[in-house]
């Protein structure tokens, strides 16, 4: 693998390209150095042929018969062959050789010594050369010039030259070559590499700083060495690092704020893909459904809510969403969801999941519930002595009564439910300023013993009627300093007192303390009375709400004392709870924060 990367690269390429561009060229150009040489010396031979047949040929043109003139034209011939390094020869025009600067060959047959066929052809009156290589092995090229007089063809005159030094000249030429050309490429190999290299370098910069990139790391800077397209390559790296940078930045900075939205959001959140997978599922969404984050990965949408409700069933969902988001309400376990969901599409429009969100409605709903029978009780309350009030005023007006005992005890009871509306109106508006904040306070440094045994006093006498004994197991002289608003908690002790006496039966008794414990001080009312169930302790603060509802009515009670009682205490810090057991009696305990753990202070 390493030495196939190594053989594609562009290192190799650029190098490769570099010498078979400098071997083709350098090819070319010594095959046409070659040639022109070898044709340059060729014709330099032929030139010296035809200037030394020119004289030779005007001087046999004088003689009428060659084979009377032998030995003239043999001396002729020995003259002119002492100056050249060539061989002569004069074959008449039988082809019979009567005059050679070699004698050897006089008188013999030039068919035999001589190549035929440019003996024809000069026989023809043309003047024809040729190549070629003797029995011995020497090249030579040959030309024949005719001899012509009055239009005919009388003889013949070959020049024969050795033409070894012709090919030896080449052969050294070539060597020549094949050397320049060898240094030129092993030259060009050197210089392609250092060229490639200055190329490659950056670009394998570039592509390292690139890798790291990928691996998340945005610290890499290329280095500008030059003003060419490598440095402008480098400089556009770098420019793309930083927008990148930045971008990741911005996209990592909204993700984290996405995931921090999903992750605090009260709304629990499901993304199941095309499959039915979970691909997203938040901290309220986890907490709803009762699983953790290992269960979510190892169990389809459809298991976890098969458990959940068969109604969220993940083909049903995508069905119920078609054309838009749907949404229902669901009941599980005692609470109540709000379940909306809907499709997600891609860029391209596709659908690739669903959105499920659910909202935890529970509390929302006990409200309205709440709201609904306050309004339920507000007006049975209301309608109650109003109905009387109404029925007693029409007698009185419609009925002729002359008996004024019977007239002063309708206009008594008239009193008495205008009275107990009057009170329900009174308790509904101090509710209203208390949840509203628009409750005035009047609050200051005060021994708390002393406002519970004012309160004590106040009830002593409707105790007394009923033979209940109240027992006092503090010290009345003690000092247990709060900062409160004396008239409201005097209203709140009040309330819990009456609420003994009433439902604590004659004979039975009261038992009130007031202590200390680390920075709260505790006032502690318990009664020997008829209980409150368990399962409706939790209820017994709620507005209207009464354990025995006609019983409370028949004592005139109207089932907001307990609320308006607990939003004093905890308008001043402090905190009420009851403990209770059905017919064992119960236990009221107000702490409030003690004034050295405060300070003093006035608040209207």
């Amino acid at each position: 693998m390493f030495m196939k990367r190594k053989w594609s690269s562009i290192r190799f390429r650029i190098v490769l390209i570099y010498f078979l561009l400098v071997f083709i060229a350098m090819t070319v150009i010594g095959v046409f150095i070659m040639s022109q040489l070898e044709a340059y010396q060729m014709e330099l031979i032929r030139s010296n042929f035809t200037k030394i047949v020119q004289e030779s040929v005007i001087s046999l043109q004088e003689y009428d018969d060659f084979s009377r003139y032998k030995e003239e034209i043999q001396a002729d011939i020995q003259s002119w062959a002492e100056s050249l390094r060539e061989e002569m020869f004069v074959v008449d025009d039988d082809f019979v050789i009567i005059a050679s600067s070699n004698s050897n060959y006089i008188e013999k047959s030039g068919l035999d010594l001589l190549d035929q066929s440019i003996l024809v052809r000069g026989m023809s009156g043309e003047i024809a050369e040729q190549d070629g290589i003797l029995a011995s092995g020497i090249p030579v090229k040959t030309m024949v010039f005719p001899i012509e007089k009055d239009g005919k063809i009388k003889g013949l005159v070959c020049l024969r030259a050795d033409i070894s030094s012709v090919y030896k000249t080449q052969k050294q030429s070539r060597a020549v070559f094949l050397q320049a050309m060898f240094v030129a490429l092993l030259l060009t190999v050197v210089l392609g590499f250092f060229i490639a290299r200055s190329i490659t370098v950056p670009i394998n910069d570039v592509t390292e700083k690139a890798k790291k990139m990928s691996q998340g790391d945005f610290s890499q800077e290329v280095s500008v060495r030059s003003d060419d397209e490598i440095g402008r390559l480098a400089e556009m790296f770098n420019l793309l690092r930083e927008k990148l940078d930045y971008t990741l930045a911005e996209i990592n900075s909204e993700k984290n704020k996405l995931e921090a939205i999903l992750k605090n959001m009260a709304d629990g959140l499901l993304a199941v893909d095309t499959e039915g997978r979970i691909i997203l599922a938040n901290r309220a969404a986890m907490q709803m459904l009762g699983m953790k984050q290992q269960e979510m990965e190892k169990r389809t949408y459809d298991e976890i809510m098969s458990d959940f409700s068969e109604e969220l069933m993940f083909e049903h969902i995508r069905e119920n969403c078609l054309e838009r988001g749907y949404h229902k309400t669901i009941e599980k376990a005692g609470r109540f969801y709000d379940v909306r969901y809907d499709r997600f599409k891609d860029e391209s429009g596709r659908d690739t999941g669903m959105i499920v969100v659910l909202l935890d409605i529970t509390e929302q709903q006990k409200l309205e519930n709440m709201q609904r029978d306050f309004v339920a009780n507000v007006s049975h309350e209301l309608k109650t002595p109003l109905t009387t009030i109404k029925s007693y005023t029409e007698t009185l007006v419609n009925t002729e009564i002359n008996d004024c005992r019977t007239i002063g005890q309708f206009l008594n009871i008239i009193d008495e439910e205008a009275d107990r509306m009057n009170r329900l109106v009174r308790e509904l508006l101090q509710l209203s300023k208390l949840d509203n904040k628009q409750e005035k306070w009047f609050k200051k440094d005060t021994n708390l013993v002393n406002v519970v045994k004012a309160a004590l006093i106040k009830v002593e006498m409707t105790a007394a009627n009923k033979l209940l004994a109240i027992n006092c197991h503090f010290d009345p002289k003690q000092k247990v300093m709060t900062v409160i608003d004396r008239d409201r908690i005097d209203q709140v002790l009040l309330n819990i007192l009456s609420n003994a006496i009433k439902y604590t039966p004659k004979g039975g008794h009261i038992d009130v303390d007031i202590y200390k414990e680390e920075d709260w001080a505790k006032v502690q009312i318990s009664d020997s009375g008829i209980g409150i169930a368990e399962k409706e302790i939790s209820r017994v603060f709620e507005r209207f709400y009464r354990v025995d509802k006609a019983r409370s009515r028949e004592m005139g009670g109207t089932g907001l004392g307990l609320s308006i009682a607990r939003q004093i205490i905890e308008d001043h810090g402090g905190d009420i709870t009851i403990q209770s057991k059905l017919n064992h009696g119960s236990k009221v305990t107000i702490s409030l924060p003690l004034s050295s753990t405060r300070g003093q202070q006035n608040i209207e």
